[in-house]
């Protein structure tokens, strides 16, 4: 049997329903402080120097979090799962 639950509602909703944390504030600091510092970089070599010291464990991370992604949308879209259900 499959059921399906379909939920109506905004991302504030859905987190506070989630019981996660509002991290809107620490979020526009960080926002502000990295537009503060792209704006003092004169060099696409300086770019490229912060986005490295920014990103969590540099280019790993984000290779990590975009094989991540991948894999999630690869499997919406297929309509398959990591995990073997059981009938």
């Amino acid at each position: 049997m499959k059921v399906t639950v379909e939920v109506d509602c905004t991302p504030e909703e859905a987190r506070r329903f989630l019981g996660l944390p509002d991290v809107s504030k620490a979020n526009d600091v960080y926002v502000e402080s990295v537009a503060k510092a792209m704006q003092g970089a004169g060099s696409l070599d300086q770019l490229q120097s912060f986005a490295k010291q920014v990103a969590p464990m540099g280019e790993i991370g984000l290779k990590l979090f975009q094989n991540f992604m991948e894999q999630g949308g690869l499997g919406a879209m297929t309509g398959t799962s990591s995990k073997k259900s059981k009938d």
